[in-house]
């Protein structure tokens, strides 16, 4: 199938270079550019394309109000082109909330992977969301900073003779939302730790994390280097590295962050996470894989799965891309395959 995409950004330069990244593939084909928020409304509609690059800042209409228009209009995939800046962060996680389903960065040279990793890794995600299109049930999380009314103390079910001392969740593509819906539906007496890693650039993890606390009962952080991981806290580990769980001194579990790359294309890996956990915690921990491309998480949750721990993984239906967790539904390792709004009770009834 031909994938149909519209690029729209103020920058000439920018169009053209996504324009010639994209194109270079046979099974694409760019049949629009726009250069401001107007122009987009108005070939969205003519054009009908199966997925939309928008930048954030343009003249006349930037690309959040564009985003707003085209959700409510005429919905399609759109991926926001942003500044890998804190304040381009904020931004960014507004657009995701508004209908986003991921971004890439406007200064192509910022990622720490050459360009043409950079190609490929942008035109499989081109075509993995277009395939997709937009999920049917749309997370739409609120962007105030309430918190959702649940109970708050929530009965807690021990599983079979091991009592699950950790919960650790992978995610990448469309995670951010997923998160959303999962994090806030916990209670805020949640009895263990949770550690979270999301590929995400350097300057979104923090913004993020402080926009789940917001929402959620229970507390969320970035993590940092040498911390104590205690109960009822979520640790989105930080950009910038892998984040690792660790025992110290026989009982005390600190976080470690490494910047180094290893094996890990993605930062924060997955697999990273995982791997150590299963190390620490084995048999007594959960893990959890979300929407995204790709299958980083499956080398670690199946070392976890071989120390007796539990997987559970999202369902096809309520994925942006179905990769990360098909790879491990295909491993057959999945104890549930969820769809993400029923995730977050059987995590409570799991630990």
């Amino acid at each position: 199938m031909m994938v149909r995409v519209l690029i729209v950004d103020d920058s000439a330069f920018m169009r053209n270079a996504l324009s010639n990244m994209l194109t270079s593939d046979p099974e694409i084909q760019v049949v629009g550019k726009a250069r401001d928020g107007l122009e987009a409304i108005e070939l969205v509609e003519k054009l009908r394309p199966d997925i939309v690059t928008m930048d954030v800042e343009m003249p006349r209409m930037d690309g959040i109000t564009a985003l707003r228009h085209i959700m409510e209009k005429n919905p399609v995939p759109v991926i926001m082109v942003s500044s890998l800046t804190v304040e381009g962060a904020k931004v960014t996680l507004d657009a995701l909330d508004l209908g986003a389903v991921d971004f890439i960065p406007k200064n192509l040279s910022d990622l720490s992977i050459n360009i043409v990793k950079i190609k490929e890794i942008l035109i499989e995600k081109i075509k993995q969301i277009a395939k997709a299109g937009i999920v049917k049930r749309r997370i739409r999380p609120s962007t105030e900073s309430r918190k959702v009314e649940i109970p708050k103390s929530m009965p807690v079910r021990v599983t079979g003779d091991r009592r699950i001392n950790l919960v650790a969740i992978g995610t990448s593509t469309g995670g951010p939302k997923a998160l959303q819906e999962l994090i806030p539906k916990l209670p805020g007496d949640f009895p263990v730790p949770i550690l979270i890693a999301q590929h995400m650039p350097p300057n979104f993890t923090r913004p993020f994390a402080e926009r789940l606390d917001q929402l959620s009962q229970i507390r969320v952080k970035e993590a940092e280097e040498g911390e104590p991981v205690k109960n009822g806290i979520a640790y989105v580990a930080p950009g910038r590295g892998h984040m690792r769980v660790k025992r110290v001194r026989g009982i005390e579990t600190i976080l470690t962050i490494s910047e180094n790359k290893d094996e890990f294309i993605y930062k924060p890996s997955v697999d990273a996470l995982m791997i150590s956990v299963a190390e620490f915690f084995p048999g007594r921990s959960l893990g959890v894989i979300l929407t995204g491309m790709g299958n980083d998480g499956l080398k670690g949750l199946i070392e976890l799965k071989k120390t007796g721990s539990r997987i559970f993984a999202q369902n096809e239906e309520t994925c942006v891309v179905y990769g990360m967790p098909k790879a491990v539904v295909d491993a057959g390792i999945a104890d549930k395959v969820l769809p993400i709004e029923d995730m977050a009770g059987e995590i409570i009834n799991a630990v």
